[in-house]
């Protein structure tokens, strides 16, 4: 008996540049497009706060750029490209010359996700620790439901901040602190 196969294409990073706007956000996972729904109002208010009020001190100290929803290739053959909310990456790693027109390749110092309600806390966790596999060196994990902040260094290394509590740059975004009732309320 004959059993038909099916070959599914491994989609590349070039390729993912190139699919057309149709309203929707994707990322790559090992060749593999993932879409996601476009961010809610909540969502979309928290990492916009979030990113002007990290840009002002990134901006001010001359540290570095701040992104929202700027692609990074953390990985190839195949090629995985993921979008986080929030990115910053410091100066010493950015080029000089005119932008890259594509995905930026390797991972940002800090990533930043808001977590929305259709979000399943299994495939966050697996995003933050391929963001921390790739060389992030703090992810952020914002809940604007419960306001609380989860800050990863390392998968073992981890904290959750409350509303009463203030996210800390430290080493990563030096000077840098976010009272998160700030962000909240």
């Amino acid at each position: 008996m004959a059993h038909a196969v099916t070959e599914t294409r491994v989609v590349t990073a070039d390729d993912l540049l190139m699919m057309p706007d149709l309203g929707v956000r994707r990322e790559l996972v090992r060749g593999e497009v993932r879409e996601m729904a476009p961010p809610g109002e909540e969502h979309s208010e928290t990492h916009t706060e979030l990113a002007r009020l990290l840009g002002n001190h990134v901006r001010a100290h001359a540290l570095g750029r701040v992104y929202v929803e700027l692609g990074f290739r953390i990985a190839s053959d195949p090629d995985t490209v993921l979008l986080p909310d929030v990115s910053f990456v410091r100066a010493d790693r950015i080029a000089a010359g005119p932008r890259n027109p594509g995905y930026r390749s390797g991972a940002p110092d800090l990533v930043v996700e808001v977590l929305s309600p259709g979000d399943s806390f299994d495939e966050v966790e697996e995003k933050v620790f391929e963001w921390l596999a790739a060389g992030c060196r703090m992810v952020v994990l914002l809940n604007p439901r419960r306001r609380t902040a989860t800050v990863y260094r390392s998968p073992g290394d981890f904290v959750r901040l409350t509303v009463a509590d203030v996210l800390d740059g430290g080493d990563v975004v030096p000077g840098w602190k976010l009272p998160l009732r700030e962000l909240f309320d």
